[in-house]
């Protein structure tokens, strides 16, 4: 495995490269999207895992292959199982791959559980719901419920929906690079 600064240098520059690419529609960049969602989660005072999933919780749709199957142009189809994947190989811990591949669920655990949170969804977010499961049946609440880290996924789920306000002046990548490191290093 490569060493720890070049994984995260690598992670880096994918996500850097993601400035120009479109968030579903939601009127900011990926990037934007990325770094709005870890600043909500660091002004929360959230742990360390939280952040960095907040960060990296889109990271699927970036390191996808290029025929990945798609959700009708809003993003890649089960980008939460990709990333999740993809961080686990670059090192991450079950801390923060759980919350990646956690946050499409919170999203559907959400909608069933409180009829207000599906109103308040964006139409982008409506629609890629549908490609995610739709709304979690009771069966499916209560494993949600009973996972050791739903209460954490719930969080970032709420940073990742709050995380599209376009020009609003966040940190930058180079902010989470001495996290992502000592992130990996304690591994």
């Amino acid at each position: 495995m490569k060493p720890a600064k070049a994984r995260v240098a690598s992670l880096l520059d994918l996500l850097a490269d993601s400035a120009e690419r479109d968030y579903i529609g939601e009127g900011v960049s990926q990037l934007e999207h990325a770094l709005q969602a870890a600043a909500l989660a660091r002004s929360a005072r959230a742990p360390a895992d939280e952040v960095i999933a907040a960060l990296l919780h889109d990271v699927g749709h970036l390191c996808a292959a290029e025929d990945a199957p798609t959700m009708a142009g809003l993003g890649v189809l089960r980008h939460e199982d990709l990333g999740a994947d993809h961080l686990r190989a670059l090192g991450f811990g079950a801390d923060v791959t759980d919350l990646v591949r956690g946050h499409v669920a919170a999203k559907r655990y959400l909608v069933a559980a409180d009829a207000s949170y599906a109103a308040r969804l964006s139409p982008a977010s409506r629609e890629t719901l549908r490609h995610q499961g739709g709304p979690m049946g009771e069966a499916e609440r209560r494993r949600f419920e009973a996972s050791p880290w739903h209460v954490a996924a719930l969080r970032v789920r709420s940073w990742d929906e709050r995380a599209k306000q376009p020009g609003l002046a966040v940190d930058g990548l180079d902010a989470y690079e001495p996290l992502l490191l000592d992130h990996l290093l304690r591994r």
